[in-house]
């Protein structure tokens, strides 16, 4: 084969690979948390170790095997004020038991950080953003957005939620009724009240209150197993 032919093979092969999609997924799902200073170390411990749990619970990776394809795709991000967030796992395929046991075990591992303010809005355009990186291929996006105050920095959250929204994603929340205001500030309404006004938002958009930290792991695999499955009714 002359060297030429040879150079046109190869590059129709470079071609091919670089066309081959994207592993697929039942759902592409950022869990975006709220890490201002108004939830302190024990709080933030409980709430790491409600996600380690969440997923790798046993009902959770059986909601994800169930799935048309059976696998999801997941990235953890933590927001704070407008100037701060961060991807704290990149996205990982997650299909059975021990990739979930592997993602609780990474996140045990990762550092964490805590600064003022609450930016509900900036934390959902950094998710965004991760979502638009995802290596995988999903058939539903998902923002789980999770915090124990109102949007006090950055721009309007209805907006930031309208746009994600428009853009064909879906945002859930799980509010944390904490009976320490953000700074002092009661907020003006019921936080669960104003997650369902101005957060969550998309096609079968829903949230889950953690009534205090200490229930927030219940909360959440309540939550994951709803996302998962996409179902429309209340999960036991």
């Amino acid at each position: 084969m002359r060297r030429r032919d040879v150079l046109a093979v190869a590059a129709g092969l470079a071609g091919h690979a670089a066309a081959q999609p994207a592993d697929p997924v039942d759902v592409l799902l950022v869990l975006a948390v709220d890490v201002s200073r108004s939830i302190d170390e024990d709080e933030a411990r409980l709430q790491r170790e409600g996600y380690r749990a969440g997923i790798s619970d046993a009902r959770v990776v059986e909601a994800i095997t169930r799935g048309m394809i059976g696998a999801i795709g997941v990235a953890y991000v933590e927001w704070a004020g407008f100037e701060y967030q961060r991807q704290v796992l990149p996205w990982m395929r997650i299909a059975s038991q021990a990739d979930a046991t592997l993602w609780a075990d990474k996140l045990a591992e990762a550092p964490r950080a805590s600064l003022s303010w609450t930016s509900i809005s900036g934390g959902i355009d950094f998710s965004r953003r991760v979502l638009a990186e995802a290596p995988f291929e999903g058939t539903r996006r998902v923002i789980d957005v999770s915090g124990d105050g109102v949007n006090n920095s950055g721009r309007s959250v209805e907006r930031a939620r309208d746009e994600a929204v428009a853009d064909g994603v879906i945002i859930n929340g799980l509010p944390i009724i904490n009976d320490r205001p953000t700074f002092g500030r009661a907020p003006p309404v019921p936080l669960d009240q104003y997650f369902q006004q101005s957060v969550i938002g998309g096609f079968g958009a829903f949230m889950v209150v953690a009534e205090d930290f200490d229930a927030f792991g219940t909360a959440v695999r309540r939550k994951l197993i709803r996302e998962i499955a996409a179902l429309d009714s209340t999960p036991a």
